[in-house]
């Protein structure tokens, strides 16, 4: 099952690629502190093949998610992960991936489109995981947008 989630910023799309793909290991605790604890490299330099795990606070019902970074097109700003332990991986969840796509607009922001792909494990019943995700993301994308708005060096 898959969903598709847009949200439009006033950030120019390469700076949001950088701080939301590139930089989001650095960034990410700071922007999404409630959320996020820290980011560490396990395998890779982020690059196609890397390894990152992601550690969540308490405030999520899971510790920590590990993801593979699958693909990057930095000239096209694209990327595709697949969460390969933790989170839902394993209890819920088959598999989880993203394809994140930041395309500039006319107005010299841009578009963030992510496609997510889950595979619900037999005997699972979908609850509103997918409602709860389009959110969280949403937020996430927002408050990239604001903490650049109020950093303007950072990602520039």
């Amino acid at each position: 099952m898959s969903s598709t989630i847009e949200v439009e910023t006033s950030i120019p799309a390469s700076r949001m690629f950088k701080a939301a793909v590139l930089e989001w290991h650095n960034l990410g605790p700071k922007i999404v502190p409630e959320h996020i604890k820290s980011i560490d490299f396990i395998h890779g330099d982020g690059s196609a093949g890397s390894i990152r795990q992601i550690n969540f606070t308490p405030a999520l019902p899971f510790a920590f998610a590990k993801e593979r970074l699958d693909s990057i097109d930095h000239n096209n700003f694209e990327v595709k992960n697949t969460t390969i332990e933790g989170g839902d991986v394993g209890t819920k969840l088959e598999c989880y991936s993203t394809h994140s796509k930041f395309t500039p607009t006319s107005s010299g922001g841009s578009i963030v489109k992510i496609t997510v792909t889950v595979k619900i494990l037999p005997g699972v019943k979908p609850g509103d995981e997918q409602a709860k995700e389009k959110e969280a993301i949403t937020k996430a994308i927002k408050a990239t947008e604001a903490y650049l708005l109020a950093h303007p060096t950072v990602c520039a």
